[in-house]
């Protein structure tokens, strides 16, 4: 059964707007105030990992008095993204997530998050969050809360597929071809596993990585009644620019095999490079887009991944990132249901050196499929 997930209607502004300020958090020189909120012991998952990269910041709510917190929350976010993700809070909980609201808000950010590592549920249903399905599988190698929560400040995303982590490094494409079939009825969630992402991707790979065309011919292959529809603005090999000359050359034949697969199978390929507007229309239709980006931006290292955009709210495409970089504190609750605002998107889906755009998109079958793969 596909589990659906309706975002709750924004609660009203509190009459008194909570007052905060926002400090830089160092885990291994916690402010006086926040040493004096908890005590001693500052909670393991709030310095057990690196959070740098992902700008840690602490939301203070202040007591009358200016000097003592009452309230802190331990937020980060992926860069490149329109998200603030609430790691913890402590002190008055509800004053805190209250304000880290507040701060989204008027950055014009889409959403919070709040990972439930301590979060009650009387506390979540107060501040206006929204429990988000645990994830069937996570990221090789991923850690993270078995609980979280998400909070809109834009309409526009009203169901969400569950969350599937990819159980290796190479397996990405297949992933979100997976969920992204699963969301639409297609495949059954019970059937999304080890065995047929690895299934799929043996089809799909060009040792190791999917490029967009053998892709598509993969899910044509997998789902013979679901249109597909490859966008990808060169005629070149794409993928192989890190490789020695005698391996992108066996390479490139895989590539030009599967071109003609695809001419074979009636899998049309766009030469045209996909724009954001037709990622946006293709949604509006319950399509869902297989996009190829590179990591660079949200993770700091520049290597082509796939992603799934299943979702828009004003200015942001909502995706699902099946790849978590727990080295740096980044969860399930990042990777799901993850904002990405369209002119990031639009820079972030250009790979180099090529400066090409790889995308798969697929529409929704006349009549349901049965799910091929064991």
């Amino acid at each position: 059964m596909q589990p659906r997930q309706e975002p709750p209607a924004r609660p009203a502004e509190p009459e008194r707007p909570v007052e905060s300020f926002v400090v830089r958090y160092e885990p291994d020189a916690p402010p006086a105030g926040l040493v004096r909120l908890v005590g001693d012991e500052v909670p393991e998952h709030w310095h057990g990992v690196d959070r740098s990269a992902h700008a840690p910041r602490l939301v203070v709510v202040p007591g009358d008095d200016g000097q003592e917190w009452t309230a802190a929350a331990l937020v980060t976010a992926r860069p490149d993204t329109v998200y603030l993700k609430i790691v913890d809070a402590v002190g008055d909980v509800r004053a805190a997530v209250e304000a880290v609201v507040a701060l989204a808000d008027r950055r014009g950010l889409a959403q919070v998050k709040w990972e439930g590592w301590t979060a009650r549920p009387e506390d979540v249903a107060a501040t206006g969050f929204t429990a988000l399905t645990p994830p069937l599988k996570r990221s090789e190698g991923a850690a993270g809360p078995a609980a979280g929560y998400v909070r809109w400040l834009r309409e526009g995303v009203t169901t969400a597929p569950a969350y599937y982590g990819q159980t290796t490094h190479f397996t990405c494409g297949a992933v979100t071809a997976l969920v992204a079939q699963a969301h639409a009825g297609t495949l059954e969630w019970e059937a999304l596993d080890r065995q047929a992402e690895l299934t799929l991707w043996r089809d799909a790979t060009n040792f190791l990585a999917c490029e967009p065309v053998g892709l598509g011919v993969a899910v044509r292959r997998a789902w013979p009644s679901s249109p597909v529809r490859v966008h990808l603005d060169t005629d070149r090999p794409v993928l192989l620019d890190h490789y020695p000359e005698n391996d992108r050359e066996w390479r490139a034949v895989l590539q030009l095999a599967s071109r003609k697969d695809a001419e074979r199978t009636g899998v049309p390929i766009d030469p045209n490079r996909l724009s954001l507007s037709t990622v946006r229309d293709s949604i509006g239709r319950h399509e869902h887009v297989l996009l190829l980006l590179s990591l660079a931006g949200m993770q700091g290292f520049d290597v082509p991944h796939w992603v799934l955009c299943h979702g828009v709210v004003p200015g942001a495409v909502v995706i699902e990132d099946p790849w978590t970089n727990a080295t740096t504190g980044d969860t399930w609750v990042d990777a799901h249901l993850l904002p990405v605002s369209d002119s990031s998107l639009d820079a972030m889906s250009v790979l180099s050196p090529e400066g090409f755009r790889g995308a798969v998109t697929i529409g929704r079958p006349p009549e349901r499929d049965a799910a091929p793969l064991p």
